[in-house]
């Protein structure tokens, strides 16, 4: 009975690590976890704004929706049958996909640095607002779109975790739209404050790049 207790107890001191760490959450999971954390905090936060003075027509900011939707989806596998389906590329080691992780949580850190800087002059669709100005500081000092420039750098980050060809193609897509998105922005608040006061700002700052003029 002795020697058969011994053993019990040796067999479950082997197993309980593998058990703890089956139950830890894997990487993609917590990638996952903090998308969405990030996506409903975001929009939680859309009451803090005031409203729209101007704005281009609805049908102008139809393509970058359609991009952004389309991103996400490709982007988490929404469309996945098995993995081959996808076109993977690599298997992301557990270190650097936890790595990866860290740099999606600092691009969404920058995004929120320029939503809470922004304050009231920001908006989930394109437009003016009454108090409209060309903001310049902090970190639209360093890009003249940081909230596109965070979510880019989270979405290559899910991208370089998943290491499929779908993840990459839907990294692109909503890169793809928010640089359109960025582009009619740019081309409305030129009409709306002045080619001069907002051209002068774009010749400084970069547009979603830090560095790359």
């Amino acid at each position: 009975m002795a020697g058969g207790a011994r053993e019990v107890r040796r067999r479950a001191y082997h197993v309980r690590p593998a058990a703890i760490i089956k139950r830890m959450p894997n990487a993609e999971g917590a990638m996952a976890a903090l998308w969405g954390a990030w996506w409903l905090s975001w929009f939680a936060a859309a009451w803090w704004r005031d409203r729209a003075a101007a704005a281009p027509p609805w049908y102008e900011q139809i393509g970058y929706r359609i991009c952004a939707g389309l991103g996400v989806v490709l982007l988490f596998g929404a469309f996945r049958l098995n993995a081959r389906s996808e076109g993977v590329l690599w298997q992301t080691p557990p270190a650097v996909a936890w790595a990866l992780v860290a740099v999606a949580g600092a691009g969404f850190a920058f995004t929120w640095w320029a939503r809470l800087h922004l304050g009231r002059l920001w908006s989930t669709n394109v437009g003016r607002k009454a108090e409209h100005h060309v903001v310049d500081t902090g970190p639209y000092g360093i890009v003249r779109h940081p909230i596109y420039t965070g979510i880019t750098l989270a979405s290559i980050a899910v991208a370089a975790l998943r290491g499929t060809a779908a993840a990459w193609l839907g990294a692109a897509v909503m890169t793809l739209g928010w640089y359109v998105k960025a582009r009619l922005e740019e081309r409305f608040l030129r009409e709306q404050l002045g080619a001069d006061a907002y051209g002068a700002y774009a010749r400084r700052v970069p547009m979603l790049v830090p560095f790359l003029r």
